[in-house]
């Protein structure tokens, strides 16, 4: 007769019931954040004063921001890649911004001792045969893996080793179901955005990180058509060891550079005035590289890197940059490819007539809530799909008064376009963040017009017709 393990059944029904714990954990605090707003928002409509009501509401929005740093550290896995999604100059409070910037990469680490057994279960490989130096301290540790500097025996370079959580899948799912009927409710009662779709592109998307096999080929894919594609590539990408790589380990090229997010620290280490011509060239080249890069991936690959946060973003020598992790990555068709270089013109030129044209094409739904729709659909491409903040304005919020969700009700929103959509929110927070407002729509017009010509899909706009005609009556 065998002895009952009790230890063994603890860990069983802890196991089962874990989710169910993280459920009750999240609606709780998801609950008390929400109804702290709205409460707010009773309380503050009955102040008159325009500048108290302000300080009212820096002071809310810091009270929400600290319990959503602690609902995100205290939960960690999907809540890290949320609080990195909505902690962006562009799109939250400035109180949620200086809270939830630095979760990136703080994820809890696996042990030392799990990390080596998930190496040699999956490369089936001793751990001393296949490495002459590893530093047991990761990197960075982020939500779905964590990634250790190391050299691999008889060889000169070092490497990156990305290995995965053991048992985080299971979780980050249950996570994400939470956060889609959050979603739903909040887009039936608050925002007039199809929110459902959007979290339905983040579990597919997230779903594909945890296989490392299919990230390798896509770090393979990006890397040669920037590299065939540009004399010289405007961003790094690391280079896979193809041998040591299996659903659950990744090992690459170590690429040495600092952290964007560091950049600031590194310039002030070495004198460089944050403020002066040197700093200023160094943005400006920064974000153009990474602005090149996704406008040719977007709008000539088809195919590009859908996680650009700044934990992500390497700075290396001579401003150049690396872009790291490409775990989420996205393919759309050409029709949508090509739709969506016919609303970076539209953008570009401030043409209404093509922007709503475009979202037809694109499948974007809207119902306009007021008297001037052209104006108010100009608006919102720009909001939704542009880096350049209007003048005067840091945020750009559904919950404001003046804000074009509000007058133009988006009923439904392809959900292959949201990882496009969150690119360019995050490059226009890197850009607000560097103290630099620039339209991404502007850069990537001559791309878009290249990839319509190719498809035999170039129109002259109506704005482009103006200035032609324009030229043509100068000259004469």
């Amino acid at each position: 007769m065998h002895a009952v393990d009790f230890d063994e059944i603890r860990d069983k029904l802890s196991a089962q019931f874990r989710p169910w714990q993280r459920s009750i954990r999240f609606w709780v605090r998801a609950a008390d954040i929400y109804t702290g707003y709205k409460v707010f928002q009773v309380r503050a409509s009955f102040v008159k004063d325009a500048e108290k009501r302000e300080a009212m509401w820096e002071r809310q929005h810091e009270v929400a921001a600290d319990k959503i740093y602690n609902m995100c550290t205290d939960l960690g896995g999907f809540f890290l890649k949320v609080a990195q999604m909505i902690g962006k100059p562009d799109l939250a409070p400035a109180a949620w911004v200086r809270r939830l910037v630095t979760l990136c990469d703080q994820a809890p680490p696996t042990p030392f001792d799990t990390v080596k057994l998930v190496l040699e279960n999956e490369l089936g490989r001793n751990f001393d045969d296949l490495f002459e130096r590893f530093d047991t301290a990761p990197i960075g540790s982020a939500s779905i893996a964590q990634v250790h500097r190391a050299r691999l025996r008889g060889d000169k370079i070092d490497v990156a080793v990305k290995v995965q959580h053991p048992g985080v899948q299971k979780l980050m799912m249950t996570d994400l179901r939470n956060l889609q009927a959050f979603a739903l409710y909040l887009q039936k009662t608050d925002i007039a955005f199809d929110m459902v779709s959007v979290t339905k592109e983040m579990e597919k998307q997230i779903g594909y990180e945890f296989d490392f096999l299919r990230e390798a080929s896509a770090m393979e894919r990006i890397q040669r058509f920037l590299y065939n594609n540009n004399r010289r590539p405007p961003v790094l990408v690391p280079r896979v060891l193809r041998p040591l790589v299996s659903r659950r380990v990744l090992v690459m090229e170590y690429i040495e550079g600092t952290p964007i997010l560091k950049l600031g620290d590194e310039m002030a280490k070495r004198g460089i005035k944050p403020d002066g011509k040197i700093a200023s060239a160094a943005k400006q080249k920064i974000l153009k590289s990474l602005t090149e890069a996704y406008g040719q991936m977007i709008l000539k690959a088809g195919f590009f890197h859908a996680d650009p946060h700044p934990g992500n973003i390497m700075v290396c020598k001579g401003s150049q940059v690396a872009l790291l992790d490409y775990g989420q990555v996205k393919e759309i068709s050409d029709d949508l490819r090509l739709g969506y270089a016919k609303l970076v013109i539209a953008i570009a030129d401030k043409d209404p007539v093509l922007a709503e044209e475009s979202y037809k094409e694109l499948g974007i739904k809207t119902v306009g809530n007021c008297e001037d729709k052209q104006r108010e659909i100009i608006k919102l491409a720009f909001a939704m799909f542009d880096t350049k903040m209007p003048p005067g304005m840091t945020q750009l919020t559904p919950f404001s008064d003046d804000s074009s969700i509000k007058k133009i009700s988006v009923q439904a929103f392809p959900e292959e376009l949201f990882s496009i959509l969150r690119s360019i929110h995050v490059l226009r927070g890197l850009s607000l963040g560097m103290g630099i407002n620039y339209s991404c729509s502007e850069e990537w017009k001559p791309i878009a017009e290249e990839a319509l010509r190719r498809a035999g899909r170039l129109k002259v706009t109506e704005a482009q017709r103006r200035s032609l005609l324009g030229r043509i009556f100068r000259r004469g």
